[in-house]
């Protein structure tokens, strides 16, 4: 009888078992539980969450972006987004400004305090995510982005490629 709860070989992917799904969906609970940990208690000593957060990474990302362009990458509703930005920008982290060819249109920009921000919250995952590459290795570096750009639905997987494009 074979052994297909390890890595042995590409045939014995193809016949996972609910079990081993199971246990691959748990690691990723896990995962992502410790991969939000630090950014949760820094978020939280500021009267943030992880929507504050979010907005942060992709305007930081994608600087300049519209508003309607950072909804439909969060997939939130306006109103959500709008409390979000609204606290941002109270708070000086955020500043937008009316668009120069659509004047309906609101860029979005982080201001140097954002930045920090931004540095801080992603310092902290940067950290674990170095530390977990490191102990796995190239290979199962390689292949973690597959299994994570094969869960995207097909409207993420066209931002995420923006995103990856503009670094080029």
């Amino acid at each position: 009888m074979t052994d297909n709860s390890g890595p042995q070989g590409n045939e014995t992917l193809l016949f996972l078992t609910d079990e081993q799904l199971r246990k691959g969906i748990e690691a990723m609970f896990f995962a992502y539980r410790g991969f939000t940990a630090d950014p949760d208690r820094i978020l939280t000593e500021r009267g943030y969450g992880r929507a504050h957060h979010r907005a942060i990474h992709f305007i930081n990302r994608t600087p300049g972006t519209t508003v309607n362009n950072l909804l439909s990458i969060l997939g939130v509703t306006k109103q959500s987004l709008n409390r979000v930005l609204r606290t941002l920008i109270e708070d000086g982290l955020v500043q937008s400004e009316v668009g120069t060819r659509d004047r309906r249109e609101r860029h979005l920009n982080l201001t140097e305090a954002g930045l920090a921000l931004e540095r801080e919250l992603s310092n902290a995952q940067t950290q674990r995510m170095r530390s977990a590459f490191r102990q796995t290795g190239p290979e199962a570096v390689a292949g973690f982005r597959q299994v994570l750009e094969a869960m995207m639905d097909s409207d993420l997987r066209r931002h995420y490629a923006r995103l990856k494009e503009s670094e080029a």
